[in-house]
């Protein structure tokens, strides 16, 4: 579910990218330099050529904006890192520029390999970085620090908070009132169950009182009809004789 959304996020076309942040973005030149150096990989008479290329820059972009907001604690890196990242992708490209052109297939397999490699890469350093920016025993690194989603630099080099995915104060709080209101509205669903089914069980006595009245009374009644027949039969009998 979250790649889903994360590809939904993902610009449609190049000129969406500078609304995509992650560590590598941050750099105004990245985006640029990674197009120059693909489109120096593709000959030109490569049919299909430009949407190659716009492909290969999207899933390039895209591994640092998802690395980035994958999880909290990935959000930060010192520059320097991401300088060295960004440079190591850069010889990566240029290595793959100097073999002999041996068609799409095999160049899309290179950069599926950088790729992974890339990824790799930024997600362990990262990691390692925020482990030790959020330890308490924090040792603080030469240069600012990069906040990947808004692409700000920061002269702390300790962390803690939501950088640090520590817990919000207010969490158990929130959580016992959350406790309390569900305990509430339990308590309302039941109570309301059983003033129905109380309201049920009086209503079919009701019923089964008045039906029995209604049936003493049919009976009485049925009763003082068949006297009155009786009565009317021994009249009509007297008179004949």
């Amino acid at each position: 579910m979250r790649d889903l959304w994360l590809f939904l996020l993902l610009p449609l076309s190049l000129a969406t990218f500078h609304g995509v942040q992650g560590c590598l973005e941050c750099d105004p030149e990245f985006i640029k330099d990674i197009k120059s150096l693909l489109e120096k990989l593709v000959p030109s008479e490569v049919p299909g050529r430009t949407q190659l290329l716009e492909w290969q820059l999207k899933k390039m972009v895209n591994i640092s904006f998802k690395v980035s907001h994958g999880n909290k604690m990935l959000r930060v890196l010192a520059v320097q890192k991401a300088i060295s990242l960004r440079t190591w992708l850069k010889d990566e490209l240029h290595k793959v520029g100097s073999k002999t052109w041996k068609g799409v297939f095999i160049l899309q397999g290179d950069l599926l390999d950088i790729r992974q490699n890339l990824e790799s890469r930024l997600q362990e350093t990262l990691k390692h970085f925020s482990e030790v920016a959020c330890s308490e025993d924090c040792v603080t690194t030469e240069g600012p620090v990069l906040d990947c989603w808004r692409c700000h630099r920061i002269t702390a080099q300790c962390f803690q908070g939501e950088y640090c995915e520590e817990e919000d104060p207010r969490q158990p709080e929130n959580q016992e009132i959350t406790l309390f209101l569900i305990l509430i509205a339990e308590f309302v669903i039941l109570g309301s169950a059983l003033l129905l089914l109380h309201i049920c069980v009086t209503h079919r006595r009701k019923i089964k009182a008045a039906r029995r009245s209604l049936e003493t009374y049919l009976d009485m009644k049925l009763e003082k009809l068949m006297e009155i027949t009786d009565e009317k039969e021994k009249e009509d009998s007297g008179i004949e004789k």
